[in-house]
């Protein structure tokens, strides 16, 4: 265990400078997949709730529509 924490100590406090450049393409980039699975997982969520409520409310239009068919 103190060997893992000697590790994390020795990495965190090692400086290493990076001579790169990222252009802001990649911020826009990032932006548009975080964007795009935020609104996969909302599609995603909306088509397993809405899709039996759908369902459920035809079975109930359909049985009000035999009641009243029966009544005639």
């Amino acid at each position: 265990m103190q060997k893992l924490i000697l590790f994390i100590f020795l990495f965190t406090i090692y400086n290493n400078v990076s001579f790169a450049y990222l252009g802001p393409g990649i911020g826009g980039g990032a932006i548009a997949a975080t964007l795009g699975i935020v609104i996969a997982i909302f599609a995603v969520l909306f088509g397993l709730v809405w899709f039996p409520i759908k369902r459920i409310l035809k079975k109930r239009k359909e049985n009000k529509e035999k009641i009243e068919n029966k009544i005639d």
